[in-house]
């Protein structure tokens, strides 16, 4: 891989441990009642970089995670309504599992905030549910939704 092809890819994986990074930080604050300060202190601290079992986990960008935690904060209500609407109405967010919660609230955040286009939003998620959820169908739910979501917030940015 060249130069900037090497430093493109470090950025794209700095960027995609930081979505990951905002599910936990928002599935953590609402399971312990933290507030996105201290969480958002706590990753940066003891997560980026850190060293597990012999497994280094990726950097991750701190500017991107710390977007996400804090439009997902500020935007929660919004956020939360625009997931509703994508669910079947047998299955309002306060209904699902509280990973896809908050997993659908950091992609809501970047949505709603701009920024990366809706479809590599999408898509990156779609990733992140596959961490979360590797032998389930969890991924296809969460393309749905994200989808749906992603035209609501942006319509412009689907012909």
């Amino acid at each position: 891989m060249s130069g900037a092809a090497g430093r493109a890819e470090a950025v794209r994986r700095r960027r995609s441990a930081a979505r990951l990074y905002a599910v936990q930080a928002l599935f953590q604050m609402e399971a312990a009642g933290q507030t996105a300060e201290a969480v958002t202190r706590e990753f940066e601290a003891h997560r980026f970089g850190a060293i597990y079992d012999d497994d280094r986990m990726e950097e991750g960008d701190p500017d991107l995670f710390r977007r996400i935690v804090g439009a997902a904060v500020t935007w929660q209500a919004r956020i939360d309504q625009m997931t509703d609407r994508a669910l079947a109405s047998a299955w309002p967010i306060d209904r699902i599992d509280p990973v896809l919660r908050a997993l659908f609230r950091a992609a809501g955040a970047e949505m709603v905030e701009g920024g990366a286009p809706p479809r590599v939003v999408i898509s990156e998620f779609v990733e992140v549910a596959k961490a979360f959820f590797p032998e389930g169908r969890e991924a296809g739910f969460v393309n749905a939704v994200l989808d749906h979501m992603a035209r609501e917030a942006r319509p412009d940015a689907f012909g």
